[in-house]
C-alpha cells in the first residue's frame, strides 16, 4: 500500500489495490510466481502504466459538440487564399525549372515519403546521390521561396529571377 499511496495517493490506492490483486490472482492460476513480492510489485507497476495510458485517451463521448462551444474556425480569408496560391505558383516555377532528378528524387522522398533506399532503388542511383539531390532541391526551393541569396549560383539561374518577378 505504501507504494501505491506514495505514487497516487491514499484515496486511489484503496481503489488499485482490489484490481492488483485479481490481476495477481490471474496470472497465479495460469503459472505460480517464482518471487511473489517481486511480482506484486510489478504487477502494481503495471496497473498504474495502464492507467495512465488509459487517462490520456479522450472518449468521443465526452466531447460536446463543437457548435455549441463557440470556438472561432481557421478558415481561409481570401488574403490566405491568395498569399497560398502564390507560394504555390512559386514552387511549381521552382520544380518545373530543376532538373528531372531533383525533381523525382524531392517528390518520391519528400512527398511520397519513400525512404532514402527505396528512391536510390526505383531511380537506380546511389543513397548517397539521394542525398544530394534532396538537399538541393530543398535548399533550391527555401532561396527562392523565402529570399535567402546567400549562394550566388542559386541567384544567377534563371528560375529565382523569374520567381521574384512573380512577388
Amino acid at each position: 500500500m505504501r507504494f501505491l499511496t506514495r505514487r497516487v495517493g491514499s484515496v486511489l490506492a484503496e481503489d488499485l489495490r482490489h484490481d492488483i490483486y485479481v490481476r495477481v490472482l490471474e496470472a497465479a492460476e495460469i503459472q505460480r510466481p517464482t518471487s511473489p513480492k517481486a511480482f506484486l510489485f510489478k504487477a502494481a507497476r503495471n496497473l498504474l502504466i495502464d492507467r495512465a495510458r488509459r487517462d490520456r485517451i479522450v472518449s468521443i463521448e465526452s466531447v460536446e459538440d463543437l457548435d455549441g462551444l463557440n470556438v472561432l474556425l481557421d478558415e481561409a480569408s481570401p488574403d490566405r487564399t491568395l498569399s497560398g496560391r502564390q507560394q504555390l505558383q512559386k514552387v511549381s516555377i521552382i520544380l518545373g525549372r530543376m532538373s528531372q532528378k531533383s525533381r523525382d528524387v524531392l517528390l518520391l522522398r519528400r512527398i511520397e515519403g519513400l525512404s532514402q533506399k527505396e528512391v536510390a532503388q526505383r531511380l537506380s542511383i546511389t543513397e548517397a546521390a539521394v542525398e544530394k539531390h534532396v538537399y538541393r532541391a530543398l535548399r533550391t526551393l527555401a532561396n527562392a521561396l523565402f529570399g535567402e541569396a546567400d549562394y550566388k549560383d542559386e541567384i544567377s539561374k534563371p528560375y529565382v529571377r523569374e520567381i521574384r518577378d512573380v512577388e
